[in-house]
């Protein structure tokens, strides 16, 4: 078994769910080594999170935005946690519901995602910056 750690940095994005495979794999051609194994991808944050779920349509993310948006709103009186702006507080409660980690099997060289599956960055912030993402790759090599 081989160990492969590596930091990752995604481009600032506006608050929202964003599909970043594509922009993962580019960042990871370590994964090409790998037969069979786990990637394990952690963000370093605590106003964002990531996630798996839908990959074609792009109406998921927005109503996934819509729904997070209802459940944790902005200027709640009960806050405390006020001082970076009002969508702070509720960016870290859904940080806290969503994770900061997902593991994906890897087979051949790929990540073994379902059809529609992608990863998403969950950026809670209106102007989260650059996100960094901690990959770790365990498995088999070619």
């Amino acid at each position: 078994m081989t160990w492969f750690q590596t930091t990752l940095h995604l481009s600032a994005k506006p608050r929202g769910f964003h599909l970043v495979t594509s922009e993962i794999l580019r960042q990871l051609p370590q994964l090409r080594e790998f037969n069979l194994g786990i990637a394990h991808f952690f963000i370093q944050h605590t106003s964002a999170s990531l996630a798996l779920n839908e990959n074609a349509d792009p109406t998921v993310r927005h109503d996934l935005e819509a729904h997070f948006n209802q459940i944790a709103p902005e200027n709640m009186p009960y806050f405390k946690h006020t001082l970076e702006g009002p969508d702070d507080m509720p960016a870290h409660i859904k940080a806290i519901l969503i994770g900061e980690s997902v593991s994906v099997p890897i087979t051949h060289g790929k990540l073994n995602l379902g059809t529609w599956q992608g990863i998403y960055l969950c950026e809670h912030r209106d102007y989260g910056g650059e996100r960094r993402i901690v990959v770790t790759l365990n498995g088999e090599r070619n």
